[in-house]
């Protein structure tokens, strides 16, 4: 028999994030008709509520039971016909697995090499979309929030370089691991088509992804000659006019989704942005007060919701993360194809505060001393230095908007 660890277990991945009880209970609302009057008032919340997620007012939401990739699929599928070049940047694992998506389709991607440890190179990308005079590059994919490596892409700045290189590519982002947890703005940063996906700063288990499409990715969408079933867009909006799904949706999902969006609004995105970049601040303070090395290295990309971190040589990674979890409790996430074994990822998104991260790294520095990874100590003094420095100002109260935030309400009364 397993013997029993007392306490919560430590899910410090950087996805899926710890699920709160609020949302847990919100999910465990008896299952209603999806077709029935009760359910179009949680479909309608739900999608009103991811536009002001991915703060939107002129774009449309779409929301599939299905995980990230299949939200992958969906952006490329409906906007797109076989033999296009597509222009996407290697940011890290996730990029090169959208790129390996984009060749299975029949699309003819072009990889813009990167280093793994920084973000997208605008100035990269306008120089490839200036070359480009006959215009057959019809996308430019980016990875946000790169999840293996902790890395931020400056989107407002790719969509400058697209407009100064006057290039009619759509603006294809995916903000998985990024969206509710790093600032993302999907109309003023010009975004065509953005990826999300539950698990990650939305809070949710997996089972959902989203796209969300600008009128200029809904009007190449009416052109695009790849075929599509199950991700096609125009089944989905048709449905969801009335708040209903062309299939069986996820039902749950979405009552612990709209939950999810309450809770957002009520915290309020500003706030929640903080709040990430002041954990991801505090982590790497703690990673460089141990000796290490963050991936990330390129100031200002830094990501708030995880932090990538470099073994010492001759160390490894996956031996250092078995010591933690069998001593700590506490998940930390691996090192994803050329990074791995060589580097241990801490997750910082979702539902988390200031004592959870003193927790979590108070955890991982006692795992380097018992797995005999030579380190320097005070890493944890160090991020509660930076805590202490930028204590988040309390968050006005926000009262929720119609909607999502209504929906969650009303099922809490049922």
């Amino acid at each position: 028999m397993t013997q029993r660890k007392a306490g919560r277990h430590f899910l410090q991945i950087p996805g899926p994030s710890a699920v709160p009880d609020r949302i847990l209970r919100a999910i465990s609302h008896q299952t209603i008709d999806h077709r029935g009057p009760d359910f179009a008032e949680v479909g309608r919340g739900a999608l009103k509520g991811m536009k002001w997620v991915f703060q939107t007012t002129a774009g449309e939401v779409v929301i599939y039971p299905a995980s990230g990739t299949g939200a992958w699929e969906a952006a490329l599928v409906n906007t797109l016909s076989e033999g296009d070049r597509v222009l996407m940047y290697e940011t890290g694992h996730f990029a090169a697995l959208w790129r390996k998506m984009a060749e299975r389709l029949g699309l003819e991607p072009e990889f813009l090499s990167g280093d793994w440890r920084s973000g997208a190179d605008a100035d990269a990308i306008e120089a490839r979309l200036r070359d480009d005079r006959g215009h057959a590059i019809k996308a430019v994919c980016v990875v946000h929030n790169e999840t293996s490596t902790g890395s931020v892409s400056p989107i407002a700045a790719i969509r400058n370089a697209i407009d100064a290189a006057k290039h009619p590519a759509l603006l294809m982002v995916d903000t998985i691991s990024g969206l509710a947890a790093i600032d993302f703005r999907f109309d003023a940063w010009g975004v065509d088509v953005a990826v999300s996906g539950s698990q990650k700063g939305l809070m949710l288990p997996p089972g959902l992804s989203f796209n969300a499409v600008s009128p200029k990715a809904l009007a190449a969408s009416r052109h695009a000659g790849m075929r599509r079933s199950y991700w096609d867009w125009d089944d989905m909006r048709n449905s969801n006019t009335n708040g209903y799904f062309p299939y069986t949706p996820a039902t749950n999902m979405l009552f612990g989704l709209n939950e999810a969006i309450a809770m957002l609004q009520e915290e309020g995105l500003d706030t929640v942005f903080a709040r990430h970049a002041r954990h991801g601040a505090a982590t790497r303070a703690a990673v460089r007060a141990w000796g290490f090395q963050v991936v990330c290295q390129q100031q200002g990309q830094e990501s708030g919701a995880l932090t990538a971190v470099m073994m010492p040589e001759g160390h490894s990674a996956d031996a250092f993360r078995a010591t933690t979890l069998q001593h700590f409790d506490i998940s930390l996430g691996n090192g994803l194809s050329k990074l791995a074994d060589r580097v241990f990822r801490i997750g910082h998104l979702g539902d988390f505060n200031d004592a959870m991260l003193l927790g979590t790294l108070s955890g991982i520095e006692m795992a380097l001393a018992k797995a005999e990874v030579p380190h320097e100590t005070g890493g944890v003094a160090a991020a509660m230095a930076v805590l202490r420095q930028e204590t988040a100002a309390p968050a006005a109260a926000v009262q929720p908007r119609s909607g999502a935030a209504d929906g969650a309400q009303d099922q809490r009364r049922r």
